[in-house]
Order: structure tokens, then C-alpha cells, then sequence
């Protein structure tokens, strides 16, 4: 099984990327895990006080279940995948079933940060964009599609956002095999992942 690393920070294209390269090849030997289903089952805490815990902080990841899980399906094995839900700010009671693949593309600002997680890679993407361009998507993806308002944004994007990406996701770029300019139109970088993956579907380790 060959696995593919892609992060970056918030917004930064990453999720465009892989659905572009996944759009162009056969899903049947190609799978996607997200680290978003990864964070931590926190039922325990209140809905106001899950609202203000920091997601980006690499400690609201349970990483753990995500090498435990990842290194099951390497050696064979189908694994439940937890179910996030943004507007909750908790995991639901659903689990995804999952079953092994030839390729899987790990996604997630923080995959390159686990030390074990990065690993098991083999080979790690960093999709880079600046940060008012980031802000700008983060913005607007936040307020359509995950019930935020515009000072809710506003106010984590400057005291968590911004900080941990300073502090654990731009470091992690060093980690990266490829690095992938999201502002930049990326036809060669895309066209060059699905004929790596196509190769490892045609001649799986």
C-alpha cells in the first residue's frame, strides 16, 4: 500500500488538490483519508466550551487512532473511520467503514507534523498559499458551510489560526517532498501526482 501525505494550512488549497488529482483516476484502488475525521471526541465538554477549545493545536487530533487505523489498513484490514461534525463541534455517533486500497492520500493541516503519521508516507505534499488569501477562503468557507459568523472567524483566525500555523504547519513544509503553489494555476503538479498514482495502482507494493 502506498500512502501520499498532502497538508498546508487552513485553506490553503489542499482539499482542491486532491479532489482534482482524485477526479482524474479510478476511485476502485484509490482512497482519501481526512485528519478533519481525527479530532478528538470531546462529548465530555459542553457545546460552549468545545467552541472554544483550539483545533488547530496539533493535542485536538487523536493521532493515535489515525496511525493505529492507517497501519490496519496497510497490514489488511478494514477500519471504522470516526464522523466529524463541524456545526457540533464534536465527533457524531456514525462511523465510516473503510476498506483497504492500493494508494491512500492522507489529508490535513498537521499530517506532516506526526512524526509517526509522516512514516508511514511515502511520499509527502505541502500545498502552499499566503495568508490573506487563506483568511479570505477560510472566511467565507467558515460562514457558508459551518454556521460561523464573521467575528467568530475573525477572532480564531488571530488568536489560534494564524499562531499555530506560525507555530507547527509552516515549519512542517520542511518535511514535504513537493511543495505545491495553490495560487499559481498547477496543471503540471496535478498531472504528475496521478501518474505516480496510477503507477503504484498498476504495481502495488
Amino acid at each position: 500500500m502506498t500512502i501520499i501525505g498532502v497538508a498546508g494550512g487552513t485553506a490553503s488549497g489542499k482539499t482542491t488538490f486532491v479532489n482534482e488529482v482524485m477526479s482524474g483516476l479510478s476511485t476502485k484502488d484509490l482512497g482519501l483519508i481526512a485528519q478533519d475525521a481525527y479530532y478528538k471526541d470531546n462529548s465530555n465538554l459542553t457545546f460552549d466550551q468545545r467552541c472554544l477549545l483550539n483545533y488547530d493545536h496539533p493535542e485536538a487530533i487523536d493521532f493515535d487512532l489515525m496511525v493505529e487505523q492507517i497501519k490496519a489498513l496497510k497490514a489488511g484490514a478494514s477500519i471504522d473511520q470516526p464522523v466529524y461534525d463541524y456545526k457540533i463541534h464534536n465527533r457524531t455517533k456514525e462511523t465510516l467503514p473503510i476498506a483497504p486500497k492500493a494508494v491512500f492520500i492522507i489529508e490535513g493541516i498537521l499530517v506532516l507534523h506526526h512524526k509517526a503519521l509522516r512514516d508511514l508516507m511515502d511520499l509527502k505534499i505541502f500545498v502552499d498559499a499566503p495568508g490573506d488569501q487563506r483568511l479570505m477562503r477560510r472566511m467565507k468557507r467558515d460562514m457558508a458551510e459551518r454556521g460561523r459568523d464573521f467575528d467568530e472567524v475573525m477572532q480564531r483566525y488571530s488568536q489560534t489560526l494564524k499562531p499555530m500555523h506560525d507555530a507547527y504547519i509552516e515549519p512542517s513544509k520542511a518535511h514535504a517532498d513537493i511543495v505545491v503553489l495553490s495560487h499559481q494555476n498547477n496543471p503540471q503538479a496535478v498531472l504528475l501526482l496521478q501518474t505516480y498514482i496510477e503507477s503504484k495502482m498498476s504495481h502495488p507494493e
